[in-house]
């Protein structure tokens, strides 16, 4: 079927519904209609409503393969419904309807604004990806209520309900869209946190893909419904005075219900608060506009209970046992060089249950067993969130303590703060760290430094990143970026895909450990970025050799992800190789920062569910594992460790390297043995007993002294405990981090 008898085919109906609605409005009703509306057109208009109508229709056309893609028995309806709204909007745009009396005029008035909230939300659901019947009763009506306050706060402030409409309708579109490739992209909501780091999410955006889905396209074709009718919103003649009480009404209604919201417990004890510990299982039960308005409330950090700064000792002193007695200071060449990397994404998918492959994807790491220490980590994000697993790492804290949904690197660390970092810079190691991506990602300029890194390496250093404004200027096209990268850099094999390769990653590393000041121990920490998301494109410069072979069918980018994680293996392996030939003792650590954004359906398959909705907590902290790896190139002892939170981790890092440990790394070494696994799911004790925060368990008053202490060294800067959180004698430097180095011609030689 050619353009010219599809535009005659939507004409054709087109018309029909016109001369339909018609005929309902003046032969239908005559009497009731012609006493109380009278409808006005223009030819123009009519023109521009059918060009807006072929529009829309194209639109759903060329989504029309998704529709029927989709894997369930509503996908006809859903697109009877996207092929019938452009006609709906047509319609709307070409005729204009009018009230005769200005009673009728109010009170119809004051039905549209009853009326809009319940399109509105059938909007940001649909991008959501629920329909409004599907969420919980409570969840309807928060989401109704909410909007509703919306359109009335914007009417008390601007007198229009045709600003009114506007407003919201754009707001609300704009915001669920948002939320809707958030979701696809990470497969975790989108919260306000995120706006906080809106410049690391630039950096990697242009990997994604953005095109509409069907559920957009329908909320898309219900958002200009809105529009349309915004434009065209006739208010009826109300006096001054009651447009003036009318408004203050609206007004001092809303705002009386923020205040009580946001400085009050009211509604959160009558159970009307985010779902802290699945904010995807909120999303759905309570709706996207809820959800997201009430995980406003939680952005700032408040005292934790019965908190008293002069406690934070004692509670140290009562959990430190002897057997964390101290070695001897470290403060000569000879102590082991540490290196520490953070591999972006890096996981083992079989964790979640049956899972086979053509062949081994990390077949080296599962070998390593020689002077190793290996396990499950359980870290406190999946898909994205990589700077607090980086958090937890470096501080010994754990993310399930601050505001649900937040981010540590981008609110709490405005000033020096006691880390893994502080603890070795207090035994004389250097401190370098190294990231092969833009270094204004997750504010790590300013956190390096308060953390106290002498010198921060990122992606400005290996090579002139105007050639990446380039390869954005030029569709983001990851082939286009290797060509310039084998025009301007023949001689290094740098990318895979359109990022550093783990390979290059470690000769870089390698070469500043060659480099390195030799008169005192090194300690590096490295985060990898060769496994971040975006797996929805093949490359020239990746060869895929990996896909599961027990899953029902070809998930792309699930497979495009092993063989990403095969190439880790394979760069890893180079890595140990190299320093097996090192004479000076050494111990690496490497982890995996959280589990990839592949497709859900591979997820649920391979966990054996039927949904990710309401998951085990079993099954729900199967999503939170990564491997770890602690190895040295001298005798340690070997373990297996098959549950760890990342906040422990850097402190058994110390322990096994045989340095001094802070009073704080001895306390959680000690609070290892009882709760191995604290994250923002729940806890694990050492029984393999799960607890979700929801729980009741005999935990309590050791978790809340955790959260006493790390609230003393996070947020009660007054009163920091030094004595606990910093070596004896430790002083605070002042110092900027050495960004001399970073330039965006630098190249590391």
């Amino acid at each position: 079927m050619n353009c010219a008898k599809i535009l005659n085919s939507i004409k054709s109906v087109f018309n029909k519904v016109i001369n339909f609605l018609i005929f309902f409005f003046t032969k239908t009703v005559p009497t009731f209609f012609s006493e109380n509306f009278y409808i006005t057109t223009g030819k123009n208009i009519k023109v521009i409503g059918l060009v807006v109508t072929a529009v829309l229709e194209t639109l759903v056309l060329m989504t029309l393969p998704k529709f029927t893609a989709l894997d369930f028995n509503a996908k006809w309806v859903l697109l009877a419904i996207a092929l019938f709204l452009p006609l709906v909007v047509g319609v709307e745009i070409a005729y204009t309807i009018r009230v005769k009396k200005e009673t009728l005029h109010k009170v119809l008035t004051f039905v549209a604004l009853a009326f809009m909230p319940l399109v509105s939300i059938t909007m940001t659901e649909c991008l959501n990806n629920i329909f409004v019947y599907n969420m919980t009763y409570l969840g309807f009506i928060a989401n109704y209520v909410l909007v509703l306050i919306f359109y009335f706060i914007v009417y008390a402030l601007s007198g229009s309900m045709r600003v009114s409409i506007l407003t919201n309708s754009a707001v609300l579109y704009g915001f669920a869209l948002a939320h809707a490739y958030v979701s696809d992209f990470r497969g975790t909501p989108f919260i306000p946190m995120d706006f906080l780091s809106i410049s690391t999410a630039v950096g990697v955006a242009n990997t994604y893909d953005y095109s509409f889905t069907p559920i957009m396209v329908i909320a898309t074709e219900i958002f200009l419904f809105l529009i349309v009718l915004g434009i065209k919103f006739n208010m009826p003649k109300f006096s001054v005075v009651s447009k003036v009480i009318t408004r203050l009404s609206m007004g001092l209604f809303s705002f009386t219900l923020m205040i009580v919201f946001f400085f009050t417990s009211f509604f959160a004890d009558l159970g009307i608060k985010p779902d802290f510990w699945n904010q995807s299982r909120g999303y759905r039960n309570y709706g996207f506009a809820f959800s997201f308005f009430c995980n406003t409330k939680y952005l700032y950090m408040s005292e934790p209970e019965g908190y008293n700064p002069d406690d934070v000792s004692d509670i140290i002193s009562s959990n430190v046992s002897d057997k964390n007695d101290d070695p001897p200071t470290v403060i000569n060449k000879n102590a082991p060089n540490i290196i520490c990397i953070m591999n972006e994404s890096l996981s083992d998918l079989s964790v979640l249950g049956n899972l086979e492959t053509n062949e081994d994807y990390m077949p080296f790491m599962r070998s390593l067993t020689e002077n190793t220490i290996k396990g499950n980590l359980f870290v406190p994000v999946i898909g994205a969130g990589t700077s607090n697993t980086e958090f937890e790492f470096l501080t010994g804290h754990t993310t399930a303590f601050l505001p649900s949904g937040s981010n540590a690197y981008m609110l709490y660390i405005k000033d020096h703060i006691g880390s893994v970092v502080s603890t070795l810079k207090g035994q004389g190691y250097s401190a370098l760290a190294f990231h092969p991506y833009y270094a204004g990602g997750w504010n790590r300029v300013s956190v390096y430094n308060n953390l106290g890194f002498n010198m921060f390496k990122s992606l400005e250093n290996l090579f002139d990143v105007t050639l990446m404004d380039e390869y954005v200027q030029n569709g983001s096209n990851p082939d286009y970026l290797q060509s310039l990268m084998e025009q301007y850099y023949p001689d290094r094999n740098m990318l895979l895909r359109q990022y550093v390769s783990d390979a290059y990653n470690y000769e870089v590393l390698i070469e500043d450990f060659k480099n390195r000041d030799k008169s005192v121990p090194f300690f590096a920490f490295n985060v990898t970025m060769q496994n971040h998301g975006g797996y929805t494109t093949s490359c020239v410069n990746f060869e895929e050799t990996i896909f599961a072979t027990s899953t029902t069918k070809a998930y792309n980018k699930a497979n495009r992800y092993l063989s990403l994680v095969k190439k880790s293996d394979d760069a890893f392996k180079g890595l140990i190789e190299y320093f097996s030939t090192v004479e000076e003792p050494t111990v690496i650590c490497m982890f995996g920062d959280h589990q990839p954004s592949v497709e859900t359906d591979f997820i649920s398959e391979v966990l054996g569910v039927n949904n990710l909705v309401n998951l085990s907590v079993e099954d729900e902290q199967k999503r939170y594992m990564t491997p770890f790896f602690i190895w040295a190139n001298y005798d340690i002892e070997e373990k297996q460790i098959e549950r760890l939170s990342a906040n422990y981790l850097s402190s058994l890092v110390l322990e096994t390297a045989g340095v001094k440990l802070t009073e704080y790394n001895k306390y959680l070494l000690n609070l290892m043995e009882t709760l191995p696994v604290i994250n923002t799911v729940g806890y694990i004790d050492k029984d393999g007993n799960y607890y979700r925060w929801s729980d009741s368990s005999p935990y309590t008053k050791l978790l809340d002294e955790y959260e006493k202490i790390q609230y003393n060294n996070i947020f009660d800067r007054k009163n920091i405990n030094m004595e606990t959180f910093y070596l004896p004698d430790y002083v605070m430097p002042e110092i900027e981090i050495d960004t001399s180095n970073t330039q965006s011609e630098g190249v590391i030689k």
